[in-house]
């Protein structure tokens, strides 16, 4: 795998979208690798005779007027490969060419959809004279460069063509664009890339899915050599997947187990013990830890704090299995997702801290799945054969019901409340067929009561809030609207629970929003 020839290089710019480029180039059928722009120069002196077709430059929060802005080489562009900016990509396209030719935005950040007038370009082919794409930006083109050494016409503007959208220079084949082609919420937003990957570039297709198993076994196996590893299996999609796809070939030198955290889903444990026995993982419950948990969690409110007692307690679990098994590695599932939300992922900036990223047990983690997306992953469990409980199965975050309860300090009777409404949900939303249809379903409980009226008598009562989104990379997403009768039956289930006396539903996009409330 680490020999094969790349045919695209993405900069990373410092965009929380980064990835979700190479993400939606495996889509496409196109391997591709992110550096940064200090490795870039070298790496393409050395890697533009041995397949390289084209450079992607990221997105980013910086402004080209920040003194510590992403410094891109500008030799970048005398490469002879074709070059794709977006967003601060775009930017640094016309600073670079034409310090005159970028201004901040007015309002501070453009930041939402945008409705884009195209014109006729090669990176438009296949699409209309307008497409809804995404914006998300804090410095804007006035005017595209226009000189002696690179000459750029508008090929795309919005607001009745007040604000240009992007720019090409068709000679050099450099093109750029100011919103974000790579995610969902830019209509046809695969267009684009594969107009510029395999169009423009002329690359070949060279990823294929059915050789993503073979690849993560050999790799791992490679990795670990004549060492041990454990890895610590959820339940959910991305680690029990990975334990999987690794148990047959790395045998007794695999240790597997389940922490139940107190945190869980009704029946979860049940559920993950035949889940892993279908899937052939030799799985240990570990248990004795649920009242630790809940002891440490409860003694804050605060989302960020919560994450961090729940990761310390977490991280005590894995260094006693890792000692007793004398391992010398640690597998994880930990997805691209969890990389960059957690600031671990080149320069994109933390958003929260994940359970299971940079533990530090004193012993190697291996990350198999750091490229990959969920969408990704659901198809390696239907490739593997993994039954549809399985593939199907909605995500569910590590630290759990833990991170449902909101606003009030987390108790064993707050849990139960808790789980027997996600409960409830889920069984009302597969009775109606749509439990499938919705990436992810969240039921959180408010922390402050108010009043209520139950049996003709004043209650003082906590708020429950359901939240169902759609996606494919969890990147971004977007509300999943439920049927008014599908609430109102939902409302009526769980206003029957004596302490709750509303429900609330919040269907915000990510971003700005995120998945999950903490």
């Amino acid at each position: 795998m680490e020999n094969r020839k790349i045919q695209i290089l993405i900069i990373d710019l410092g965009s929380q979208y980064t990835q979700i480029i190479r993400r939606s180039l495996r889509y496409l059928g196109f391997h591709s690798i992110i550096l940064s722009p200090s490795k870039s120069s070298s790496w393409v002196k050395e890697n533009r005779l041995k397949g390289l077709q084209g450079i992607i430059l990221s997105g980013g929060s910086a402004s080209v007027y920040d003194a510590n802005a992403p410094k891109i080489p500008k030799e970048l562009l005398d490469f002879a490969v074709p070059v794709l900016g977006i967003c601060y990509g775009m930017q640094w396209m016309a600073y670079i060419n034409d310090k005159n030719s970028v201004h901040k935005v007015k309002e501070g950040k453009s930041y939402g959809p945008v409705e884009v007038t195209l014109k006729e370009s090669k990176l438009f082919e296949k699409l209309g004279n307008s497409i809804n794409a995404w914006s998300s930006h804090g410095d804007s083109i006035k005017k595209v460069p226009q000189n002696k050494l690179q000459s750029f016409k508008v090929i795309a503007t919005s607001r009745s063509g007040k604000v240009i959208e992007a720019m090409e220079n068709e000679k050099n084949r450099l093109y750029a664009v100011q919103f974000h082609p790579e995610v969902e919420q830019t209509e046809d937003e695969n267009i684009i890339l594969n107009n510029f990957v395999a169009n423009i570039c002329g690359s070949k297709k060279d990823y294929f899915k059915k050789e993503v198993i073979k690849e993560i076994q050999e790799k791992t196996q490679k990795i670990l050599g004549d060492g041990k590893a454990i890895i610590g299996v959820s339940g959910g999609v991305d680690s029990t997947t990975l334990a999987a796809i690794l148990a047959p070939v790395l045998g007794k030198q695999l240790k597997a187990f389940l922490i139940d955290t107190g945190g869980m889903r009704k029946g979860e444990i049940e559920k993950i013990k035949n889940i892993a026995k279908s899937a052939k993982i030799n799985l240990e419950v570990i248990d004795k830890y649920k009242s630790k948990f809940i002891k440490n969690i409860g003694q804050s409110i605060d989302a960020e704090e919560k994450r961090m007692r729940f990761r310390e307690v977490y991280g005590e679990v894995f260094r006693e299995v890792a000692s007793s098994f004398s391992a010398t590695h640690m597998i994880q599932g930990t997805l691209a997702t969890d990389l960059i939300e957690s600031g671990s992922a080149g320069k994109s900036a933390m958003i929260k801290t994940h359970h299971n990223v940079d533990l530090k047990l004193g012993i190697k983690e291996i990350m198999p799945l750091s490229d990959f997306f969920k969408f990704e992953v659901l198809e390696m469990a239907r490739m593997f054969g993994l039954n549809e409980l399985l593939a199907s199965r909605q995500p569910f975050p590590g630290p759990g019901l833990y991170l449902r309860i909101l606003g009030a300090p987390v108790t064993a009777e707050l849990l139960e409340i808790v789980r027997e409404a996600d409960h409830e949900v889920a069984e009302i939303l597969k009775k109606h067929k749509l439990y499938n249809k919705i990436s992810q379903t969240i039921v959180a409980l408010l922390g402050i009561n108010t009043v209520g009226v139950k049996g003709d008598g004043r209650v003082y009562g906590y708020s429950l809030v359901v939240r169902t989104v759609e996606t494919a990379d969890f990147m971004t997403v977007k509300g999943f609207y439920l049927p008014p009768k599908v609430c109102e039956e939902i409302n009526s289930t769980l206003v029957k629970h004596p302490q709750i006396v509303r429900v609330f539903y919040d269907w915000t996009t990510k971003p700005p929003a995120t998945t999950e409330f903490e």
